[in-house]
C-alpha cells in the first residue's frame, strides 16, 4: 500500500509537487523524478535525504525520468563533497501500479559512502 507524503517544497523549493511514498521496508521515502524534474532540485533532495538518513531511494519511470534522476545523482555527489561524503547506486527494477496499469519503473538505492581522498595521476614521462 503506497501512502503519499509530499516533498518539503520550503526545504526544496525547486522540486515540483513530486510525491514520496515509503519504501517496501517502510523505512525510506521514495523520491520520485519525472522528465519534467529540475535535476539540480533533484540532487538538493537526494544530498539532503542522504546527509539526514544516509540512504535515500530515487525512482524514474521511461527514459527522461530516469536521465533526469542520473543527472540528479552525478550533481548530488559535488553537493556532498564538502561533508566528505560519496554516493553508491544500486538499480533495480520494480513494478508497480498507475492508474490501474502496470509499468516498470527503475528504482535506484542510493546510499552514503566515505568519499576517497585521490591524488591526480602523475604524467609518468615527467
Amino acid at each position: 500500500m503506497e501512502v503519499p507524503i509530499m516533498v518539503d517544497t520550503t526545504t526544496f523549493p525547486n522540486v515540483e509537487q513530486t510525491s514520496t511514498t515509503p519504501d517496501p521496508q517502510g523505512q525510506q521515502n521514495i523520491i520520485k523524478v519525472s522528465s519534467n524534474s529540475r535535476s539540480t532540485a533533484v540532487a538538493g533532495a537526494i544530498a539532503g535525504v542522504i546527509r539526514e538518513r544516509r540512504e535515500a531511494v530515487v525512482q524514474a519511470i521511461g527514459a527522461s525520468a530516469v536521465n533526469q534522476a542520473v543527472k540528479a545523482m552525478a550533481i548530488a555527489r559535488t553537493y556532498l563533497e564538502e561533508d566528505g561524503l560519496d554516493i553508491w547506486c544500486q538499480p533495480s527494477f520494480v513494478d508497480i501500479e498507475i492508474d490501474g496499469q502496470e509499468r516498470t519503473a527503475l528504482r535506484f538505492r542510493v546510499m552514503s559512502v566515505p568519499r576517497q581522498q585521490t591524488t591526480p595521476p602523475t604524467d609518468a614521462s615527467e
